[in-house]
This record gives structure tokens, sequence and C-alpha cells, in this order.
């Protein structure tokens, strides 16, 4: 079978059963998704079994310890698939929900219901996971979903969807509504993206160059963020333990993901106090620190910051580091060098506080709170389909309601258009 022949058979297969998806009931779904935690669970050795040829691959060709950790499973991550599908049958379906209604003065009632997308094709490199947070997800919001993840994970999430599937089956999930692409030629995603008339949706995640080669290829919509330029604004009436604790738990805590902090800004005023102790921890814990000309006359042996740093996603132990006159220059900094993805302040000002929410025009903004909340299962969406950093469809983590649309649907009594 030729790729374009292999994508086409998957796009027709998604869109025959995402029809009989969309009218599954909340129960049905449910039963499903607690089947698939299930085998999950008990599928823990083979999964583990299947990951360990990635990994082992990974290592051989030497990436970075940073995609090597993305692409690791271990008993508590994959108790942390089982749970994320847990937590997406526990929150309510938002197909069919009436999320508006007005009356007329002709007296015709009009309303919005919730509906599914249709087919999302989900585009990913490195994380396994994303194979079982994207099923979750698809399923609970009646969408159909073709998976294509990246080489460096084949055997991972083969064995994952495989997983799923039959658990899917035995719950009574239209056959072809979670559909694992085999083949890791690139030149399959190029014929996905082509397929306009069965495909509703993309999402793409992984690195920038993944994310820009779906954008400009594709000739369905695309859901995307580029970098995760993540900021840490450390105000002058800040808790400086509080700082240090939250900007060494945002860079060191995961450094490969997309919400880890890339660049931490330090008001003048809390600097000399606060910067020699902070990068001494964060040296500590094997970050590389480079920073302006006032960060190195603080902190001996600190790099100088290129102008490219400011604008740099590491996804490593590296961290940027600028002091700033005020709150303004951290926000000036943040709007010319930041991708709209997350920023903190850390501040026991509320004016401040409430300004910086106002102000920074980001995905998720957080005050006195760890970068790495901007996830979807942190913030109570059970699980993520990704960070839209686009606005158009959905801003932030994408959850259930980000996964639908809305039509309108009209009540009337033998009313016509004069």
């Amino acid at each position: 079978m030729s790729l374009k022949d292999e994508a086409l058979s998957l796009g027709k297969t998604a869109k025959a059963a995402s029809r009989s998806l969309a009218r599954l009931s909340s129960t049905v779904k449910n039963r499903a998704l607690a089947a698939m935690a299930e085998d999950i669970e008990r599928q823990s050795e083979f999964l583990l079994k299947e990951n360990k040829k990635d990994v082992d691959q990974a290592v051989k060709v030497k990436l970075s310890s940073a995609l090597v950790d993305r692409i690791t499973l271990n008993p508590s991550r994959i108790q942390g698939m089982a749970k994320g599908l847990r937590d997406v049958a526990a929150l309510p379906d938002p197909v069919g929900e009436v999320i508006k209604m007005w009356r007329r003065p002709n007296g015709l009632q009009v309303g919005r219901m919730r509906i599914p997308l249709g087919v999302i094709a989900i585009i990913y490199e490195a994380r396994p996971n994303v194979t079982a947070d994207a099923a979750a997800l698809c399923v609970k919001s009646g969408n159909a979903v073709i998976l294509r993840g990246g080489s460096e994970a084949h055997h991972s999430n083969r064995a994952i969807g495989a997983v799923l599937q039959e658990a899917c089956a035995s719950a009574g999930v239209p056959e072809g509504a979670l559909q694992v692409a085999e083949s890791k030629d690139r030149g399959l995603v190029h014929e996905l993206l082509q397929l306009e008339d069965y495909i509703d949706l993309v999402i793409p995640r992984g690195g920038e160059e993944l994310i820009r080669a779906v954008a400009q290829n594709s000739r369905i919509p695309v859901i995307k963020h580029y970098k995760g330029v993540c900021h840490v604004y450390v105000d002058d009436e800040a808790s400086l333990n509080m700082a240090e604790k939250i900007s060494l738990n945002a860079k060191v805590q995961r450094p490969g993901v997309c919400n880890a902090m890339e660049t931490l800004l330090v008001h003048k005023a809390v600097a000399k106090d606060f910067l020699p102790p902070a990068i001494a921890k964060l040296r500590a814990a094997g970050v590389e620190v480079r920073g302006c000309d006032a960060t190195q006359k603080l902190v001996p042996g600190v790099k100088p910051a290129t102008e490219e740093d400011w604008s740099a996603e590491y996804l490593d132990l590296i961290l940027a580091v600028r002091v700033v006159k005020d709150m303004d220059a951290a926000i000036e900094h943040i709007e010319r060098y930041g991708s709209q993805h997350t920023e903190s302040i850390i501040t026991a000002n509320y004016t401040k506080a409430r300004e910086f929410l106002d102000r920074v025009d980001s995905s998720v903004v957080l005050v006195n709170a760890s970068t790495r909340f901007n996830d979807g299962g942190e913030l109570g969406l059970g699980a993520e389909m990704g960070i839209s950093t686009s606005k158009i469809h959905a801003f932030g983590p994408m959850g259930l309601e980000e996964l639908t649309t809305t039509k309108f649907i009209v009540f009337g009594d033998g009313q016509i258009r004069e």
C-alpha cells in the first residue's frame, strides 16, 4: 500500500467511525475510558518492555538526556496515564450541552449546543503518554482520532495504541474511532495533511521544526504552539524564599518540557540578595546559567547571555537570567522575546499581581506558582491535547471543551419568515 493509500484509508475509516462515535452516550464513553485505564495498568510489563526498545535506541543514537527522559516510561508514568484516563472519565461530557438559550421577538427559541469537531489528527514527537491522553480526550469528546507519533517512540506508541484499541472495542466504541498510524515514513504525515475532506483538525505536538512543517504543509486547520519560552519574574516585593523554591521547580523538575522556565527575570532591588543563593541551588541541580552583565557581576562564573539566549527554548538544564529595573521592564522583555506560552510573577503585592495578569498576553499567567502548572491535568482538565498559543480556536491547554464546537439549535411553533 502506498503512503497516499495508507493515509486515505486512515482518513476514511476515521470519518465513518466519527459519525457513530458522536452519538455514543456518556455511559458508553466512560465505560471505555475505565477499560482503557484498567488495561494500561494490566499491560504495564508489556508497555515497559516495548518502551525499553525505544529508550535503548535513543541512547544508542545519542539523543539528548532531556529527549530520552521524554521518551521513557516507568511505573509511575504508566500510573499517570491510567489516572489521566480515569480523570477524563470523571469530567462532565461536553457533547450535547446547551451553553446558551435566548428567545427572539417572533417566539423562536435559539440556542448553541456543543458538538464534536469530527476527526482529529495528532502529529507528535517523543512523549508516548500523548497517545493515552489524546485517546482519552477524543473518545470522551466524541471525536475520532488518528495518532501519528515520532519514530523515536514507535514501539511505545504502537503498544499503547494496541492496548487502548482493544479496550475501546470491548466497551462498544466503533472500530476506527482510535487509530495509530503504523508507518514511520515522514511522507505519511504529508499525505494526512492533504485529507481536508476527512480530517477536521490537526494538532502537532513537538519541537518547533515539526510544528512549522505541519503548519506550512497542511490543507487542514492547525492548532499550534511553536515554542515554550516561559518566564518567571521575581518582583521587588516577592518572598525570596518562595521565589527561590518556585524558580528551582520551574527549571529543574522536568526541563525537557514546554512549560519549564527558560528565562528568569529579577527586579534590580532584590537581585543582590536573591541571585547568589538562587543560582547556587540551580547550579547544584546541574543548571548552566547564562546571565546579563548585572547577573555576571553579582555571581562569579555566570556565562554571558547572548541575544539569542533571550528567545531560546532550551528544553534542557540551561537558564537565561536577566536583572530588570521594574515590572514594566519585565513585561517588555516578555513581550519582545516570549512565545505567549507561560509566565509567572512572584510578588506579595496584589495590585502588581493583577496588573501582571491583565497585561501579559500568554496562554497561562500565574501568580506565586511554578510555570510547570500549565498542564491540562494540573489545571483540572483531566488531560490535555496540547497547549495552544495561537488563540484560534483555543488558547492554552486544550481539554474536552476545546475539542468541541457549537451548532445553533432553534425551536419554533410554526414561525415562517416574512
